[in-house]
C-alpha cells in the first residue's frame, strides 16, 4: 500500500507545499506519519487515495494556520552575545596564561610585547623611544619574538587529541 501511494503523496504535496511555504518533503513526511498513526488506531483506510488527498489538504490547512500564528521574537532569546561568567573566566584563564608566558620571554622581547599588548594602545614610535631602539628594527624584532612566544606556548595550547 505505502509504494503504491507514494507517488500521489510526493504530486499532491508538491502541488500544495508552494500554498503552505514549506518544503515539499515536510508535508509528504507530516502525511506519512499521520497514515501510520491511523494504522496503528484503526484498519488501514477503505480508499486510501482519497484519503491520501484529504490528508495532504488537512496538513497543508495546518500548516498555514500555525504560520499565521508564530511570530518572530524581538530580540532572540538564545543570543548568547553576552558574555556568561564560564565564558569570562575562559578569557581571563587564557590572558593570564598570555601575560605569564610573556613575562617568561628572554631579553627585550618581554618588554616589546608587553608595550604590544598594553592597553594604553603605544604607536611604534612610542615603543621604539620606550625600549631605546630604532623604529624601523621593531617590525623584525616583534616578529623574533612573536616566533619565541609561539615556542613557549606551544606546548599550553597544543591540539587535543580527536576523540570518537
Amino acid at each position: 500500500m505505502l509504494a503504491a501511494l507514494r507517488p500521489l503523496l510526493t504530486a499532491e504535496a508538491s502541488a500544495e507545499a508552494h500554498a503552505t511555504g514549506t518544503e515539499p518533503a515536510d508535508l509528504e513526511q507530516a502525511v506519512w506519519l499521520r497514515l501510520l498513526e491511523h494504522l496503528a488506531a484503526d484498519a488501514p483506510p477503505l480508499d486510501p487515495h482519497g484519503w491520501l488527498r484529504r490528508a495532504v489538504r488537512a496538513e497543508s490547512r495546518r500548516t498555514r494556520r500555525t504560520a499565521r500564528r508564530e511570530r518572530p521574537y524581538e530580540d532572540d532569546p538564545a543570543d548568547d552575545s553576552e558574555r556568561g561568567p564560564e565564558q569570562l573566566a575562559l578569557t581571563a584563564a587564557r590572558h593570564r596564561a598570555l601575560r605569564d608566558a610573556v613575562h617568561r620571554l628572554p631579553g627585550r622581547c618581554s618588554r616589546l610585547l608587553q608595550a604590544l599588548l598594553s592597553p594604553e594602545d603605544l604607536t611604534y614610535r612610542e615603543i621604539a623611544g620606550e625600549l631605546g631602539i630604532s623604529q624601523g628594527s621593531l617590525g623584525p624584532e616583534r616578529s623574533r619574538c612573536l616566533g619565541c612566544l609561539r615556542r613557549l606556548l606551544a606546548p599550553e595550547v597544543a591540539a587535543r587529541e580527536v576523540r570518537g
